[in-house]
Protein backbone atom coordinates (compact mmCIF):
# COMPACT_ATOMS: atom_id res chain seq x y z
CA UNK A 1 0.00 0.00 0.00
CA UNK A 2 1.12 3.31 -1.03
CA UNK A 3 1.92 5.80 1.86
CA UNK A 4 -0.07 8.86 1.87
CA UNK A 5 1.85 11.98 0.60
CA UNK A 6 1.78 15.41 2.22
CA UNK A 7 0.36 16.84 -0.95
CA UNK A 8 -2.63 14.19 -1.13
CA UNK A 9 -3.53 15.05 2.64
CA UNK A 10 -3.35 18.67 1.96
CA UNK A 11 -5.93 18.07 -1.34
CA UNK A 12 -8.59 15.94 1.65
CA UNK A 13 -8.51 18.52 4.10
CA UNK A 14 -9.79 21.03 1.26
CA UNK A 15 -12.16 19.23 0.36
CA UNK A 16 -13.67 18.64 3.60
CA UNK A 17 -13.60 21.69 4.97
CA UNK A 18 -17.21 23.19 3.64
CA UNK A 19 -18.63 19.99 4.78
CA UNK A 20 -17.45 20.57 8.66
CA UNK A 21 -18.20 24.25 8.39
CA UNK A 22 -21.88 23.14 7.37
CA UNK A 23 -22.61 20.58 9.98
CA UNK A 24 -21.40 23.36 13.03
CA UNK A 25 -24.04 25.72 11.93
CA UNK A 26 -27.04 23.44 10.96
CA UNK A 27 -26.73 20.69 13.55
CA UNK A 28 -29.25 20.38 16.47
CA UNK A 29 -27.31 19.36 19.23
CA UNK A 30 -25.68 23.36 19.35
CA UNK A 31 -26.79 25.14 22.04
CA UNK A 32 -25.49 28.09 21.77
CA UNK A 33 -26.11 30.99 19.99
CA UNK A 34 -23.66 31.87 17.30
CA UNK A 35 -21.80 35.02 17.78
CA UNK A 36 -21.51 37.49 15.17
CA UNK A 37 -19.49 40.56 14.86
CA UNK A 38 -22.23 44.23 14.74
CA UNK A 39 -20.52 47.11 14.03
CA UNK A 40 -20.75 49.47 16.99
CA UNK A 41 -21.49 52.77 15.15
CA UNK A 42 -24.89 51.29 14.24
CA UNK A 43 -28.31 52.18 16.45
CA UNK A 44 -30.21 49.57 18.16
CA UNK A 45 -32.98 49.85 15.79
CA UNK A 46 -30.41 49.57 12.71
CA UNK A 47 -28.65 46.70 14.05
CA UNK A 48 -31.89 44.37 14.96
CA UNK A 49 -32.92 45.37 11.15
CA UNK A 50 -29.63 43.99 9.90
CA UNK A 51 -29.41 41.17 12.21
CA UNK A 52 -32.55 39.91 13.37
CA UNK A 53 -32.06 37.84 16.80
CA UNK A 54 -33.67 34.29 16.01
CA UNK A 55 -37.08 33.29 16.31
CA UNK A 56 -37.71 30.95 19.91
CA UNK A 57 -41.91 30.99 20.28
CA UNK A 58 -40.83 29.33 23.61
CA UNK A 59 -38.24 32.00 24.53
CA UNK A 60 -40.88 34.98 23.56
CA UNK A 61 -43.26 33.69 26.07
CA UNK A 62 -41.00 32.65 28.39
CA UNK A 63 -39.85 36.91 28.34
CA UNK A 64 -43.50 37.83 29.49
CA UNK A 65 -43.45 40.13 32.33
CA UNK A 66 -46.20 38.50 34.68
CA UNK A 67 -46.33 41.47 37.16
CA UNK A 68 -47.48 43.94 34.57
CA UNK A 69 -50.03 41.66 33.84
CA UNK A 70 -51.64 40.90 37.67
CA UNK A 71 -50.93 44.50 38.69
CA UNK A 72 -53.75 46.89 38.85
CA UNK A 73 -54.26 48.92 35.63
CA UNK A 74 -52.97 52.95 35.98
CA UNK A 75 -55.51 55.04 37.07
CA UNK A 76 -57.60 56.33 34.35
CA UNK A 77 -57.03 60.34 32.89
CA UNK A 78 -59.87 62.42 34.17
CA UNK A 79 -61.69 63.76 31.21
CA UNK A 80 -61.11 67.57 29.65
CA UNK A 81 -63.49 70.00 31.58
CA UNK A 82 -66.28 70.56 30.12
CA UNK A 83 -66.22 73.36 27.55
CA UNK A 84 -68.14 76.89 28.71
CA UNK A 85 -70.37 77.46 25.44
CA UNK A 86 -73.50 75.88 26.39
CA UNK A 87 -73.93 74.96 22.79
CA UNK A 88 -70.58 73.17 22.93
CA UNK A 89 -71.22 71.80 25.94
CA UNK A 90 -74.51 70.38 25.13
CA UNK A 91 -73.68 69.11 21.76
CA UNK A 92 -70.96 67.11 23.50
CA UNK A 93 -73.10 65.85 26.63
CA UNK A 94 -75.41 64.52 23.70
CA UNK A 95 -73.32 62.16 22.14
CA UNK A 96 -72.59 60.27 25.46
CA UNK A 97 -74.06 56.49 26.08
CA UNK A 98 -77.27 56.45 27.14
CA UNK A 99 -76.47 53.58 29.43
CA UNK A 100 -74.07 53.49 32.72
CA UNK A 101 -70.84 52.26 31.71
CA UNK A 102 -69.38 50.33 32.66
CA UNK A 103 -71.97 48.24 32.99
CA UNK A 104 -70.56 45.83 35.98
CA UNK A 105 -69.24 48.89 38.22
CA UNK A 106 -71.61 50.34 40.61
CA UNK A 107 -74.50 52.92 39.41
CA UNK A 108 -74.12 56.31 41.01
CA UNK A 109 -76.48 58.52 42.00
CA UNK A 110 -75.63 62.61 40.30
CA UNK A 111 -76.85 65.30 43.14
CA UNK A 112 -77.37 68.38 41.03
CA UNK A 113 -77.78 71.89 43.46
CA UNK A 114 -79.11 74.31 41.59
CA UNK A 115 -78.86 77.69 43.98
CA UNK A 116 -78.08 81.15 45.07
CA UNK A 117 -77.11 81.14 47.65
CA UNK A 118 -74.51 79.50 50.49
CA UNK A 119 -76.09 75.84 51.29
CA UNK A 120 -77.66 76.88 54.70
CA UNK A 121 -77.84 72.62 55.09
CA UNK A 122 -74.67 71.87 54.11
CA UNK A 123 -74.04 70.03 57.73
CA UNK A 124 -77.17 67.94 57.32
CA UNK A 125 -76.08 66.64 53.62
CA UNK A 126 -72.42 66.15 55.11
CA UNK A 127 -73.87 63.76 57.64
CA UNK A 128 -75.71 62.31 55.00
CA UNK A 129 -73.18 61.39 52.32
CA UNK A 130 -70.41 60.87 54.58
CA UNK A 131 -72.31 57.47 55.49
CA UNK A 132 -72.37 55.91 52.17
CA UNK A 133 -68.75 54.96 49.74
CA UNK A 134 -67.81 57.70 47.84
CA UNK A 135 -68.16 55.47 44.41
CA UNK A 136 -71.82 55.62 44.85
CA UNK A 137 -72.52 59.36 43.76
CA UNK A 138 -71.28 62.57 42.89
CA UNK A 139 -72.68 66.23 43.35
CA UNK A 140 -72.29 69.04 41.36
CA UNK A 141 -73.39 72.93 41.98
CA UNK A 142 -74.86 75.53 39.76
CA UNK A 143 -74.47 78.66 41.95
CA UNK A 144 -75.27 81.99 40.15
CA UNK A 145 -72.00 83.99 40.03
CA UNK A 146 -73.21 87.19 40.66
CA UNK A 147 -74.22 86.05 44.18
CA UNK A 148 -71.82 85.85 47.14
CA UNK A 149 -71.44 82.27 48.66
CA UNK A 150 -70.66 82.91 52.41
CA UNK A 151 -69.67 80.76 53.95
CA UNK A 152 -67.82 79.13 50.92
CA UNK A 153 -68.68 75.67 49.83
CA UNK A 154 -66.81 72.75 51.96
CA UNK A 155 -66.68 69.62 52.57
CA UNK A 156 -67.97 67.10 50.08
CA UNK A 157 -69.66 70.33 48.40
CA UNK A 158 -65.74 71.90 47.80
CA UNK A 159 -64.35 72.08 44.20
CA UNK A 160 -67.88 71.00 43.21
CA UNK A 161 -69.23 73.91 41.50
CA UNK A 162 -69.91 74.23 37.53
CA UNK A 163 -69.07 76.91 35.32
CA UNK A 164 -72.30 78.40 36.21
CA UNK A 165 -74.10 81.53 34.86
CA UNK A 166 -76.59 83.84 36.22
CA UNK A 167 -80.23 82.59 36.28
CA UNK A 168 -83.50 83.80 37.80
CA UNK A 169 -86.81 83.43 38.35
CA UNK A 170 -88.92 83.99 35.62
CA UNK A 171 -86.72 83.53 32.67
CA UNK A 172 -85.72 80.51 30.73
CA UNK A 173 -82.33 81.17 32.70
CA UNK A 174 -83.39 78.54 35.29
CA UNK A 175 -84.10 75.69 33.33
CA UNK A 176 -80.70 76.65 31.28
CA UNK A 177 -79.25 76.19 34.59
CA UNK A 178 -80.56 72.44 34.80
CA UNK A 179 -79.82 71.46 31.48
CA UNK A 180 -76.01 72.86 32.60
CA UNK A 181 -75.84 70.56 35.05
CA UNK A 182 -77.36 67.60 33.51
CA UNK A 183 -74.83 68.35 30.99
CA UNK A 184 -71.68 68.65 32.93
CA UNK A 185 -73.49 65.26 35.20
CA UNK A 186 -73.13 63.45 31.63
CA UNK A 187 -69.44 64.13 30.63
CA UNK A 188 -67.76 63.84 33.91
CA UNK A 189 -68.92 60.63 34.68
CA UNK A 190 -70.29 57.43 32.88
CA UNK A 191 -71.23 55.97 35.74
CA UNK A 192 -74.13 58.27 36.61
CA UNK A 193 -77.44 56.67 36.80
CA UNK A 194 -80.34 58.70 38.15
CA UNK A 195 -80.01 62.69 38.25
CA UNK A 196 -81.20 64.47 41.17
CA UNK A 197 -82.18 67.89 41.06
CA UNK A 198 -81.95 69.73 44.30
CA UNK A 199 -82.82 73.03 45.75
CA UNK A 200 -81.23 74.92 48.74
CA UNK A 201 -83.99 74.97 50.91
CA UNK A 202 -84.03 70.77 50.20
CA UNK A 203 -83.37 68.30 53.11
CA UNK A 204 -83.07 64.66 52.77
CA UNK A 205 -86.04 62.31 54.15
CA UNK A 206 -84.27 59.17 54.72
CA UNK A 207 -80.54 57.89 54.59
CA UNK A 208 -78.54 57.72 51.86
CA UNK A 209 -79.03 53.96 51.47
CA UNK A 210 -82.73 54.07 51.24
CA UNK A 211 -82.46 56.42 48.35
CA UNK A 212 -79.97 54.65 46.76
CA UNK A 213 -81.81 51.38 46.66
CA UNK A 214 -84.86 53.43 45.42
CA UNK A 215 -83.62 55.13 42.38
CA UNK A 216 -81.09 52.72 41.68
CA UNK A 217 -83.86 49.95 41.00
CA UNK A 218 -85.98 52.16 38.76
CA UNK A 219 -85.88 51.81 35.11
CA UNK A 220 -87.92 55.25 35.21
CA UNK A 221 -87.55 59.17 36.25
CA UNK A 222 -89.50 60.72 38.31
CA UNK A 223 -91.00 63.48 37.38
CA UNK A 224 -94.54 65.39 38.12
CA UNK A 225 -96.33 65.74 34.45
CA UNK A 226 -99.73 66.79 35.27
CA UNK A 227 -102.44 68.27 32.22
CA UNK A 228 -105.61 69.97 32.48
CA UNK A 229 -104.49 72.69 34.90
CA UNK A 230 -106.84 75.35 35.19
CA UNK A 231 -103.56 78.10 34.27
CA UNK A 232 -101.97 75.72 31.60
CA UNK A 233 -103.57 77.98 28.79
CA UNK A 234 -102.31 81.21 30.36
CA UNK A 235 -98.71 79.46 31.10
CA UNK A 236 -98.39 78.15 27.19
CA UNK A 237 -99.27 81.37 26.07
CA UNK A 238 -96.97 83.59 27.97
CA UNK A 239 -94.83 84.37 25.37
CA UNK A 240 -97.40 85.21 23.14
CA UNK A 241 -100.83 83.69 22.17
CA UNK A 242 -99.65 81.79 19.13
CA UNK A 243 -95.73 81.91 19.98
CA UNK A 244 -95.30 78.01 20.95
CA UNK A 245 -96.62 76.63 17.74
CA UNK A 246 -96.21 74.55 15.89
CA UNK A 247 -93.53 73.04 18.21
CA UNK A 248 -95.93 73.06 21.39
CA UNK A 249 -99.64 72.73 21.09
CA UNK A 250 -101.58 73.49 23.90
CA UNK A 251 -102.72 69.79 23.75
CA UNK A 252 -99.24 68.59 24.70
CA UNK A 253 -98.38 71.34 27.46
CA UNK A 254 -97.57 69.92 30.59
CA UNK A 255 -96.80 71.47 34.02
CA UNK A 256 -94.75 70.12 37.25
CA UNK A 257 -92.65 70.27 39.40
CA UNK A 258 -89.21 72.11 39.93
CA UNK A 259 -87.50 69.13 41.00
CA UNK A 260 -87.20 66.03 39.72
CA UNK A 261 -84.74 62.50 39.03
CA UNK A 262 -84.24 61.51 35.95
CA UNK A 263 -82.71 58.49 34.44
CA UNK A 264 -79.72 58.96 31.98
CA UNK A 265 -81.70 58.40 28.67
CA UNK A 266 -83.52 61.04 29.78
CA UNK A 267 -80.78 63.34 30.80
CA UNK A 268 -79.06 62.48 27.77
CA UNK A 269 -82.64 63.25 25.92
CA UNK A 270 -82.93 66.67 27.75
CA UNK A 271 -79.29 67.86 26.50
CA UNK A 272 -79.72 66.68 22.89
CA UNK A 273 -83.42 68.45 22.27
CA UNK A 274 -83.38 71.84 20.38
CA UNK A 275 -86.47 71.86 19.31
CA UNK A 276 -88.54 72.49 22.07
CA UNK A 277 -85.99 74.40 23.99
CA UNK A 278 -86.01 77.04 20.67
CA UNK A 279 -89.99 77.81 22.12
CA UNK A 280 -89.35 77.87 26.29
CA UNK A 281 -86.06 79.58 25.87
CA UNK A 282 -87.98 82.82 24.45
CA UNK A 283 -88.73 85.47 26.67
CA UNK A 284 -92.03 85.60 28.20
CA UNK A 285 -94.50 88.84 27.99
CA UNK A 286 -96.23 87.95 30.79
CA UNK A 287 -93.99 87.27 33.63
CA UNK A 288 -96.92 86.65 36.45
CA UNK A 289 -97.50 82.86 34.00
CA UNK A 290 -93.74 82.39 33.13
CA UNK A 291 -92.47 79.28 35.26
CA UNK A 292 -90.65 77.60 32.10
CA UNK A 293 -88.34 75.40 34.76
CA UNK A 294 -91.62 73.58 35.46
CA UNK A 295 -93.06 73.37 31.97
CA UNK A 296 -90.46 72.83 29.76
CA UNK A 297 -89.02 69.34 31.42
CA UNK A 298 -92.64 67.61 32.14
CA UNK A 299 -93.62 68.67 28.63
CA UNK A 300 -90.44 67.30 26.38
CA UNK A 301 -90.61 63.77 28.48
CA UNK A 302 -94.91 64.11 28.30
CA UNK A 303 -94.18 64.24 24.15
CA UNK A 304 -90.62 61.85 23.93
CA UNK A 305 -91.15 59.19 26.07
CA UNK A 306 -94.51 59.08 28.77
CA UNK A 307 -94.09 55.40 29.44
CA UNK A 308 -90.40 55.92 30.66
CA UNK A 309 -91.43 58.22 33.45
CA UNK A 310 -93.68 57.83 36.91
CA UNK A 311 -95.49 61.20 36.84
CA UNK A 312 -94.90 62.19 40.03
CA UNK A 313 -92.06 64.03 42.04
CA UNK A 314 -89.82 62.46 44.69
CA UNK A 315 -89.45 66.02 46.29
CA UNK A 316 -92.54 66.75 49.15
CA UNK A 317 -94.12 69.92 48.91
CA UNK A 318 -97.21 71.74 50.59
CA UNK A 319 -98.60 74.08 48.17
CA UNK A 320 -102.40 74.17 50.73
CA UNK A 321 -103.23 77.58 50.49
CA UNK A 322 -100.72 79.24 49.04
CA UNK A 323 -101.07 82.10 45.96
CA UNK A 324 -97.89 83.56 45.57
CA UNK A 325 -95.78 81.32 43.79
CA UNK A 326 -94.00 79.95 46.74
CA UNK A 327 -94.65 77.15 48.92
CA UNK A 328 -94.63 76.57 52.60
CA UNK A 329 -91.54 77.23 54.60
CA UNK A 330 -90.90 75.20 57.58
CA UNK A 331 -89.90 76.99 60.83
CA UNK A 332 -87.71 75.76 63.42
CA UNK A 333 -89.90 75.48 66.00
CA UNK A 334 -92.02 72.76 63.79
CA UNK A 335 -88.89 70.60 63.09
CA UNK A 336 -89.36 67.20 65.05
CA UNK A 337 -89.64 63.33 64.41
CA UNK A 338 -93.61 63.96 63.68
CA UNK A 339 -92.53 66.23 61.12
CA UNK A 340 -90.63 63.87 59.48
CA UNK A 341 -93.09 61.09 60.01
CA UNK A 342 -95.92 63.57 58.41
CA UNK A 343 -93.75 63.91 55.21
CA UNK A 344 -92.67 60.18 54.56
CA UNK A 345 -96.42 59.32 55.14
CA UNK A 346 -98.12 61.49 52.45
CA UNK A 347 -98.15 60.34 48.97
CA UNK A 348 -96.84 61.82 45.71
CA UNK A 349 -99.69 63.23 43.46
CA UNK A 350 -99.44 60.88 39.82
CA UNK A 351 -100.42 63.06 36.88
CA UNK A 352 -103.49 61.97 34.73
CA UNK A 353 -103.81 58.40 33.95
CA UNK A 354 -103.57 59.21 30.46
CA UNK A 355 -99.89 59.76 30.96
CA UNK A 356 -99.33 55.91 30.26
CA UNK A 357 -102.26 55.50 28.09
CA UNK A 358 -105.02 54.17 28.43
CA UNK A 359 -104.27 50.46 28.92
CA UNK A 360 -106.43 49.91 32.55
CA UNK A 361 -103.92 47.52 33.64
CA UNK A 362 -101.36 50.47 33.40
CA UNK A 363 -103.45 52.84 35.38
CA UNK A 364 -104.16 49.77 37.98
CA UNK A 365 -100.35 49.76 37.97
CA UNK A 366 -100.47 53.61 39.03
CA UNK A 367 -103.11 53.76 41.28
CA UNK A 368 -101.45 51.26 43.43
CA UNK A 369 -97.99 53.05 43.32
CA UNK A 370 -96.47 54.00 46.45
CA UNK A 371 -93.21 56.11 45.93
CA UNK A 372 -91.84 57.11 49.08
CA UNK A 373 -90.70 60.62 49.22
CA UNK A 374 -86.98 60.85 49.06
CA UNK A 375 -86.45 64.75 49.79
CA UNK A 376 -88.31 67.64 51.21
CA UNK A 377 -88.96 71.48 50.79
CA UNK A 378 -89.05 74.70 51.60
CA UNK A 379 -86.94 74.87 55.33
CA UNK A 380 -86.08 78.15 56.49
CA UNK A 381 -82.40 77.96 57.02
CA UNK A 382 -82.65 78.00 60.79
CA UNK A 383 -84.20 74.60 60.96
CA UNK A 384 -80.54 73.06 60.03
CA UNK A 385 -79.80 72.78 64.03
CA UNK A 386 -83.16 71.21 65.17
CA UNK A 387 -82.77 69.19 61.95
CA UNK A 388 -79.24 67.49 63.16
CA UNK A 389 -80.30 66.81 66.18
CA UNK A 390 -82.75 64.28 64.70
CA UNK A 391 -80.57 63.16 61.88
CA UNK A 392 -78.94 60.25 63.59
CA UNK A 393 -82.01 58.87 65.46
CA UNK A 394 -84.87 59.75 62.67
CA UNK A 395 -83.88 60.65 59.08
CA UNK A 396 -81.35 58.30 58.98
CA UNK A 397 -82.60 55.11 60.30
CA UNK A 398 -84.67 54.71 57.71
Amino acid sequence: MLSPTPLSLICALLLCLPLAVVFTITSPAATGTTATTIPRDLSKTQQESIFPPPFSGAKRHQKIDIKSISSPPPPQTPPPPPPKDDELLFRLASRVNSRPLPRKAPKKLAFLFLTTTPLPFAPLWELYFNQTPKNLFNIYIHADPTHPYYPPFSGVFARRVIHSKPSERLTPSLTLAARRLLAHALLADPSNAMFALLSPSCVPLHSFNFTYRTLTRSKKSFIEILEHEPWSYDRWAARGPEAMLPEVRLEDFRIGSQFWVLTRKHARLIVRDRRLWSKFSLPCVRLDTCYPEENYFPTLLSMRDPRGCVPATLTHVDWDGRTDGHPRTYEASEVGPELIQTLRSDLPRYGDAEINGTDSSLTKRRDQRRDPFLFARKFSPDAVEPLMSIARDVIFTV
